[in-house]
């Protein structure tokens, strides 16, 4: 687990929502909007080689798993897992599945998650996030409000580059299919993965789990400033969302999440364009029934994959 501050467990958490909960007004006073055209952030020169490695670390009956290396932009180095399924005609339609905060792409849940979709025929590749796992270095707190806002921002900013990298090394694997790339990312993870999906159209089925947008709000008082909204411009879902259409785009999320209240998550799917569908689960942020939310996903990909 990351090192981070109890006060900053998680950094959505005390977003104070009271009297507020009529979406017109979020729309009057935190529009995210930006004159500067963020998703040109994102363009990269793919000439720059990747440098890639592959190694196979496991075998069994039923699935290889190599571990998979590559250079990504700003000179960092990527490090994760590709998992292929033996049984199933090549080739493959694949699906990127990330971790949230803290975690890393090794985790129970992203590993419940990469066997059930390995089990329906479909490979699966995980990375870590920026300064997660194996590229934890130096941590900081992971606040966008305080004196390590800027490397925050570059955590997020940082891993949508790296993620569209991994789709650069998926197009030179002959055993996958370019073509069919899935993207499932959960909280932090679906919240990169809203920005990521929406700047590269070559994910042609995004699931976002338990992700929300508004990030101004962090900011209390000084939510509505341009300052604010200029600084987080990049890495705001809300200004990025509308670009899926027409993928189409399933939206999972917890009535009762106390981490990425509610609210967030319904200004996001609002801010999406057709076609989109929204799932609520009967639960908080950590105790979303991992059986349902995966298999939820699964159908989503079986149906549009």
């Amino acid at each position: 687990m990351m090192k981070y501050s109890k006060n900053k467990r998680n950094w959505l958490i005390g977003i104070s929502l009271m009297g507020l909960a009529a979406l017109g007004v979020f729309k009057l006073f935190f529009d995210p909007s930006t004159t500067f055209p963020v998703s040109d952030y994102y363009e990269y020169d793919k000439a720059i080689p990747l440098k890639d490695t592959t190694h196979i670390i496991l075998d069994t009956t039923d699935y290889q798993m190599f571990s998979i290396s590559y250079t990504s932009i700003h000179d960092q180095r990527v490090n994760g897992l590709l998992s292929i399924p033996k049984s199933s005609s090549k080739p493959l339609p694949t699906i990127i599945l990330m971790h949230g905060l803290g975690d890393h792409k090794a985790v129970d849940y992203v590993a419940y998650g990469n066997e059930l979709f390995l089990k329906n025929g479909y490979a699966v590749l995980r990375i870590d996030i920026s300064a997660h796992g194996d590229r934890e270095k130096d941590f900081y707190d992971f606040d966008l409000t305080g004196p390590n806002k800027y490397w925050t921002r570059n955590i997020v900013s940082q891993t949508v580059f790296d993620l569209r990298r991994a789709i650069d090394l998926i197009e030179t694997k002959p055993e996958l299919d370019p073509g069919k790339i899935g993207y499932y990312g959960i909280s932090l993870g679906g919240i990169i993965g809203s920005i990521f999906c929406s700047v590269d159209d070559r994910v042609k089925v995004p699931v976002l789990a338990l992700a929300g947008g508004q990030l101004n709000l962090l900011y209390g008082k000084q939510a509505a400033t341009k300052e604010v909204k200029d600084f987080l411009g990049i890495i705001e879902p809300l200004n990025f969302i509308a670009d899926i259409s027409p993928r189409p785009l399933l939206m999972l999320n917890a009535k009762n999440d106390e981490i990425v209240p509610p609210i967030m998550s319904k200004l996001l799917y609002r801010k999406a364009k057709k076609e989109k569908e929204i799932i609520w689960y009967d639960a908080k942020h950590r105790d979303a029934p991992l059986d349902i939310i995966f298999g939820d996903g699964l159908d989503w990909f079986n149906q549009y994959l």
